[in-house]
């Protein structure tokens, strides 16, 4: 029978509970599935290790894994029993942490005393970071959302993932799982134990929607897609300001002067494009011009502009988040427990707020949303669509899904009346003779929207429009009556000079 040292069986002395290690081990199969009695250590010992950086060994056993995050999900349950509710997450982490050194404190005793062949260091060192991050974080995708040159992860299978990294190159990542059917799996435990917004995810339920920890978005779809989609979306720009998007290459300075001023000035915008093409940022980036002052109301799906944590810029925000609900649907097509967007600005009309933002508009919202706008000033939102007209056409047809009594003259008349300015964001993806892809985004069009008679029943003035092969919106026409954000800091002169000389 071999023997060894407690440095490498004594799982307390793991890098993961001190420091990152080195390098990558391999772990070998033969684990035994043993239902372990397991107590809960003291864990004040147990600092966690930084995360940047980390990336996990290919080698590693999945299933092996898999089984330690049941036993250990098991074993916190119990442990915790009625003091969940009374616990913090941090707690709850620890207890989990202490419970994992147990655990494989165990196994690597009882592979001694089998003669099976012991763990290195390096390979309890994974193996425990991996358990933690199935039990509490995102499993084999949690090095991918650490990593701070990843953006946006896209998943079409549990072996096809693309990753959108800063720069904008599509480049492929590692499998997130050894099966779609894990895969599946794990979405369906993260949906149900996430500690910000617990989610259903089942055939009866084949969508989610889900404000990760940290702040990152997912979305996923199964049972009704070939295999399983899932997309998740980190925001990495969050203190940006509409400089920031000037340095990025995404506006032209004189454009950026327009909208800054636009905003101060209390005009209503509304942030179109595709999806993927930065409408959050932009966002963002249009919210650093509101005078820290005054008070803003967030309204969203699932938390992604995060203004109300930069009480730096934005002091007093009061955010709200859509729920979901549960069960069957009542009388009124409505879900228990259910909340949303358009309840949620309802609502906020006894905030006393000076600025509504709604993160996206995508069916009968629409209304809540244009009668914030015709309450206050400078309401901001976002919307998809294919450029700044379109997006007109695209809001008066979520207007209409609120039923028979929103005509469309009534929605025309009302968004038309509402919206000052339309920003559309473009997004290209180039193929790259490697064989990956490169994306840019930038603003191609700023329009201005007033009533009209025309047929239309709205009439809308290009200011800053691309023209054909370039990325920067260029000036075009002024309306009169945008003369006055000269007052607010619009560089007027400026705008008259690049005009003439176009």
């Amino acid at each position: 029978m071999s023997t060894v040292s407690r440095e490498s069986t004594d799982p307390a002395a793991l890098p993961l509970f001190a420091a990152a290690p080195s390098r990558p081990g391999r772990v070998r199969g033969g684990f035994s599935m043993r239902t372990h009695e397991v107590g809960v250590a003291p864990s004040a010992a147990i600092p966690m290790p930084p995360r940047r950086g980390r990336v996990y060994n290919g080698d590693l056993d999945w299933s092996l894994i898999a089984g330690f995050r049941k036993q250990a999900s098991d074993h916190l349950s119990a442990a915790l029993g009625q003091d969940r509710g009374r616990l913090s997450a941090q707690d709850q982490r620890e207890r989990g942490r202490a419970i994992i050194i147990e655990l494989l404190s165990s196994e690597a005793a009882e592979r001694v005393a089998d003669g099976r062949d012991s763990w290195t260091i390096e390979e309890q060192a994974d193996m425990a970071t991996a358990i933690f991050d199935a039990l509490f974080g995102l499993g084999r995708l949690q090095p991918l959302v650490d990593d701070d040159t990843v953006e946006n992860i896209i998943i079409t299978g549990h072996d096809r993932v693309m990753l959108e990294l800063v720069d904008g190159k599509l480049v492929p990542g590692p499998p997130v799982a050894d099966s779609d059917e894990e895969l599946i799996e794990f979405l369906v435990f993260l949906a149900s134990r996430s500690e910000v917004n617990a989610r259903s995810f089942s055939e009866a339920q084949p969508r989610l929607h889900l404000r990760l920890d940290g702040g990152a978005r997912l979305a996923a779809a199964a049972w009704v897609t070939p295999r399983p989609s899932v997309v998740i979306r980190r925001h990495r720009l969050r203190q940006v300001d509409l400089n920031g998007m000037v340095s990025l290459g995404a506006l032209s300075p004189l454009a950026a002067s327009f909208l800054d001023a636009a905003v101060r000035a209390g005009k209503s915008i509304v942030v179109a494009g595709s999806q993927g093409a930065g409408k959050t940022t932009m966002v963002r980036a249009l919210c650093a011009s509101i005078p820290t002052w005054e008070s803003i109301g967030t309204f969203e799906t699932e938390y992604e502009l995060h203004l109300h944590e930069m009480t730096e810029q934005h002091p007093i925000v009061h955010a709200w988040e859509a729920r979901p609900g549960s069960g069957e649907r009542g009388a009124d097509g409505r879900q228990a427990g259910e909340f949303t967007l358009a309840e949620a600005l309802f609502d906020s009309f006894r905030f006393n707020l000076s600025r509504q933002i709604v993160g996206e508009v995508r069916g009968h919202e629409i209304l809540a949303m244009l009668k914030a706008m015709e309450s206050s000033r400078g309401s901001i939102s976002t919307t998809h669509a294919p450029s700044a007209t379109a997006a007109i056409g695209k809001l008066v047809t979520c207007a209409m899904e609120a039923g028979a009594h929103v005509t469309h003259d009534y929605a025309i008349r009302a968004i038309a009346a509402a919206i000052d300015i339309v920003v559309h964001v473009h997004l290209e993806t180039t193929p790259l003779a490697d064989g990956t892809a490169q994306r840019a985004r930038w603003v191609s069009e700023i329009i201005v929207v007033e009533p009209g008679e025309q047929a239309h029943g709205y009439a809308t003035t290009s200011v800053f429009r691309a023209p054909a092969g370039t990325r920067i919106a260029v000036p075009n026409v002024l309306p009169d009556d945008y003369r006055e954000l000269e007052a607010y800091g619009f560089d007027l002169r400026s705008f008259h000079g690049q005009q003439a000389a176009s």
